[in-house]
């Protein structure tokens, strides 16, 4: 369903007092009731079902240079179905060699629902989608039938037995917002980027995120959750005199539209922007580099999502193409013992910052739970969904995923915490002394990423690729900071976490969203800045773009208005 904008649009935050029945999921319950029972009078009935729906409601404004692009809303229902045939110790989604039985294959059953709630109408797809899923699940479970026996130091379990919980967020009630007034906002704030005639890019937009999320299991779990998410994004480029085009942006995250920063704040930010961008765009081309780093607490939480974060996802260790990197490290040093991970769903807030990686139930209907996985430098635990590894059977919450897909182990809300901490003046000293002692002329320090990726699997290198927005060198002769462009940082995980030295006192918190094999889904990562005693950077891919041939409309029209 899609509808234009009127003057007042509506973002659903406050929560009503009285808890009342949900007729979506009544009409869930019924149809699963059905289908069970009809499965069961078949050879390899399904002993394990599952629905997911999401119900969005969703507001974008775009706009750029000044002038709005699109203004618009729309609600989708999106049925995401799951089933296993087997029994919770060997069931469709064992691996087999050659083959994954499942829980590989993670795009699942899925398809849009009505957005109206009309039990037929409802039930029609769903009985469709689940009945070809069936099939397909049938499939697999005869190939895993089919396999060589099972080694005897493989996990004997698919699938884990959790307790059942009944958990339902109340319905939301309709806060009205000024739509108006936000696209006059947003095109303030993308006018500014009309002034310099070299930015080729200048875009503010603003995307308001309601998902009411279901989930109901034949086990007899029944969860009802919300999902507010809000976004502001200031996002700009310019062009380079070499033809490369240089990209900065900045994000603003929250659960309520009232928690974004004042106009007169986003106002100063994207001017700051502007700046940098101008500075970018006369910075040098940094050549490949090694040796000493900071990090600001912004790249430290980066760094940790992809080189640590990904590796202690359970599935990961349980998949035999996969590097397994931390699997028989349990109880061994990884980190420097200053250092402590923790991964807590259940934490709403930091200070002021709203943590987008909260939930109070995983996407496999079982309870959000903090886990311990590094304490003083040695690893304590993994990221378990509902498949379990031989010494760790049981899910602690982190079974995540978005509309479509099949939930797997995910990182939510990463805290990176150390118990000794040095203040930003000391870790600059600590890199100028560790720079002398290199022989190096200057040291790099990362301020601010846009992302980052890792490989984990076997049949590719084991490494990482973090990429930086604003890098400095530091210099050893007492220089002013140097801006340069044109860096990203690689490396392999273990070296990189033995040049860990010391962490600063001041901590910050980095929000986005995470691509991975379950889809895309919110998270955070909380951490200090890093002093790092060797790192390794790679020239970044370049555009080459060619200089625009004519003057632009903007300055062309001021050139004239001068004469």
């Amino acid at each position: 369903m899609f509808r234009q904008f009127t003057l007042v649009g509506f973002l659903l935050i406050i929560s009503l007092p009285v808890f009342s029945q949900d007729k979506l999921m009544s009409i869930l319950a019924e149809e699963m009731k059905r289908e069970m029972q009809e499965f069961s009078s078949i050879e390899r009935a399904p002993y394990y079902m599952e629905y997911r729906v999401s119900d969005f409601e969703t507001y974008n404004i775009n706009t750029s240079f000044g002038s709005l692009i699109s203004s618009d809303s729309y609600t989708n229902r999106v049925f995401t179905g799951d089933l296993r045939i087997g029994d919770y110790e060997l069931d469709n989604t064992h691996e087999v060699f050659g083959f994954s039985g499942g829980y590989q294959s993670y795009s699942s059953s899925s398809v849009p629902l009505p957005v109206e709630n009309d039990p037929m109408a409802i039930k029609q797809m769903i009985w469709l989608t689940m009945d070809q899923g069936y099939k397909a699940t049938l499939e697999q479970y005869k190939m895993v039938l089919n396999a060589e026996e099972v080694k005897e130091n493989e996990e004997k379990i698919d699938f884990t037995k959790e307790e059942i919980s009944v958990y339902s967020e109340a319905p939301l009630i309709a806060e009205s917002i000024d739509t108006k007034e936000w696209e006059g906002v947003l095109k303030r704030i993308s006018s500014l980027f009309k002034d310099n005639e070299f930015i080729m890019d200048g875009d503010a937009n603003l995307q308001v995120s309601l998902e009411r999320r279901y989930f109901i299991s034949s086990e007899g779990t029944r969860i009802i959750q919300n999902f507010p998410i809000v976004n502001l994004s200031i996002v700009a480029s310019i062009l380079s005199d070499d033809g490369n085009i240089l990209p900065l942006y900045i994000s603003y995250d929250a659960r309520t539209i009232k928690n974004l920063p004042e106009e007169t704040q986003l106002i100063d930010d994207a001017k700051e922007l502007i700046r940098k961008l101008e500075q970018l765009r006369n910075s040098q081309v940094a050549e490949p580099y090694s040796g000493p780093a900071i990090f600001s607490p912004r790249v430290s939480g980066v760094f940790f999502h992809e080189i640590f974060g990904h590796r202690v996802e359970g599935h990961r260790l349980k998949d035999e193409s996969d590097g397994q990197t931390f699997k028989n490290k349990v109880n061994s040093q990884v980190l420097p013992k200053f250092m402590s991970v923790i991964s807590d769903p259940t934490r709403r807030k930091f200070g002021d910052a709203e943590l987008t990686g909260y939930y109070e139930y995983d996407d496999q209907g079982v309870k959000a739970q903090k886990v311990t996985l590094v304490e003083n430098g040695i690893l304590e635990n993994f990221l378990m969904s509902r498949t379990p590894l031989l010494t760790f059977e049981k899910s602690n919450g982190h079974g995540r995923a978005t509309a479509g897909y099949i939930p797997v182990s995910r990182q939510s809300n990463l805290i990176v915490q150390s118990d000794k901490v040095k203040s930003e003046d000391a870790l600059r000293k600590m890199l100028m002394k560790e720079c002398k002692k290199q022989n190096k002329e200057f040291g790099y320090y990362f301020k601010d990423v846009t992302g980052g990726f890792t490989t984990t699997d076997r049949y590719s290198p084991n490494a990482f690729n973090i990429m930086p927005t604003e890098v400095y060198k530091i210099y050893v002769d007492g220089r002013p900071d140097e801006l340069v462009r044109g860096v990203d940082m690689i490396g392999t995980p273990l070296t990189m976490f033995s040049e860990i030295k010391a962490a600063g006192d001041v901590v910050e918190v980095f929000s986005g969203h995470c691509g991975a094999e379950s889809g895309f889904i919110p998270v955070t990562a909380v951490a200090p800045s890093l002093f790092v005693k060797k790192i390794e950077t790679q020239k970044k891919m370049e555009t080459h773009i060619k200089q625009p041939l004519l003057v632009s409309p903007e300055f062309e029209f001021k050139e004239s208005e001068k004469q």
